[in-house]
């Protein structure tokens, strides 16, 4: 998949711009400011409707201007499609597939997209919200259905919560509290969100080899990555051991499903044991009813605090560097290390899923979003080398200096919102 011709209408400091592109890595240079982060900005939120560095559609838009339009031609296995949105501040967006009318929605997939820039940190350093936005990035890509999916679980947290709320302040006053529209909210909640955690579960066993080998690679530390899910329903049926637990398991090396334990083996590894936990996770409607399960166990809790307390808006996502947990103890270069090997598995993950509704073919567009500066040049070097096998890899950077030489491929200079292509040592000169 790549991009051929990319149209930029009204959208951040762009008042009109064109660009055509060719597959294989394609740079964009220029100062702080000047637009080029934007670019790829543009691509990637066709491929998710959303920014990766502003939560509301309005910063979007050009200032002065009543709406912003990003239209693509994406090439996958030498068949091309349009696709286009219109973004607008406080109403609903519009989009069109091929010239004709679609909801935005429905674009969802025809651009797939790795995005890398230097917030990823926060997904090693930062809170579990950054992280299960992670797995939510990569769920909604390789199954766009459930994009509605957790957009509706979202819905109804919003509402379940202010039930909440206003029955803690009901049983403050010493009112009588009717349960019955809550149990209508829980059904809801536990339906939608057993699909979200199934999801996510087989989303973490799949990225987990090449996180370990990505962050080996890029790295060139002893020193072995891992990731577990760790779901709020296991409240009370499962305790994911603790990361010197699982470094010290024999099976580290060889975690696939197939190690998973039997009910009888009770001697099973921490590894083995995570296997079929995961397998059972992995049952949407099982996990359905764990969660129901818990909410009946904790519905007093959560009138109480009046906050939701049970789905996997609570569930994390654990990275540890051999027996230590990441956050905390990682340095801030093996903490950038993993979070480009979070990313760069994901690029994997999608690129070689043989499962989905854009199985093949349809190799997700790789970006790097200011990223060389902030590495040495050990893992530039590393980086450089990894993404050339990428079908589409859009790079920006303040510095030509700071560009591996592995980086070749055409070049554009970016400045006050107007692109130009550059050589290549025009670019070295910036």
């Amino acid at each position: 998949m790549y991009v051929s011709n990319l149209a930029l209408t009204d959208f951040r400091n762009y008042h009109r711009e064109i660009l055509q592109l060719h597959p294989g890595i394609t740079t964009f240079i220029g100062e702080n400011g000047q637009g080029k982060t934007n670019i790829v900005e543009a691509v990637d939120y066709l491929a998710t409707l959303g920014s990766h560095r502003v939560s509301s559609d309005s910063a979007l838009i050009r200032q002065g201007a009543q709406a912003a339009v990003v239209q693509a031609r994406v090439v996958t296995g030498g068949s091309a499609t349009t696709v286009e949105v219109e973004i607008f501040a406080g109403r609903a967006n519009r989009a069109r597939i091929n010239r004709g009318h679609a909801r935005p929605a429905e674009i969802l997939g025809i651009v797939r997209t790795v995005l890398f820039s230097p917030e990823d940190l926060d997904l090693v350093r930062g809170d579990p919200a950054g992280r299960r936005a992670f797995l939510d990035g990569i769920m909604v890509q390789l199954r766009p259905r459930l994009a509605g999916v957790k957009s509706e679980y979202d819905r109804v947290l919003r509402q379940r919560g202010a039930l909440l709320k206003s029955m803690q302040k009901a049983r403050r006053r010493g009112a009588r509290l009717d349960f019955a529209a809550l149990e209508v909210w829980d059904q809801q909640l536990a339906h939608l969100g057993g699909q979200i955690v199934s999801a996510r579960s087989r989303i973490v066993a799949g990225l987990r080899p090449f996180v370990r080998h990505y962050y080996a690679l890029v790295s060139g530390n002893s020193a072995r990555a891992r990731i577990d899910y760790a779901a709020n329903t296991d409240r009370g049926a499962f305790t994911l051991p603790a990361p010197e637990a699982i470094a010290g398991d024999p099976d580290w090396d060889d975690d696939a499903a197939h190690l998973a334990a039997s009910d009888s083996d009770s001697q099973a590894g921490p590894v083995a044991l995570i296997a079929a936990h995961e397998r059972e996770l992995e049952d949407a409607a099982a996990c359905e009813q764990r969660i129901a399960n818990l909410l009946t166990e904790r519905r007093e809790d959560e009138v109480t605090r009046g906050v939701n307390l049970v789905g996997p808006h609570r569930d994390e996502l654990r990275l540890a560097l051999g027996s230590l947990p990441a956050k905390g103890y990682a340095s801030h270069g093996e903490s950038w290390s993993f979070a480009l090997a979070l990313r760069l598995a994901s690029w994997q993950l999608l690129r070689t899923d043989a499962s989905g509704q854009w199985a093949g073919g349809s190799e997700p567009i790789l970006i790097l979003d200011d990223v060389f500066a902030e590495l040495d040049a050990r893992r530039r070097q590393r980086l450089a080398h990894l993404v050339r096998e990428a079908d589409q890899v859009l790079v920006t950077q303040a510095v030509g200096d700071d560009l591996p030489a592995e980086l070749s491929g055409d070049r554009f200079l970016v400045r006050s919102g107007t692109v130009t292509p550059l050589g290549n040592e025009d670019a070295r000169n910036e």
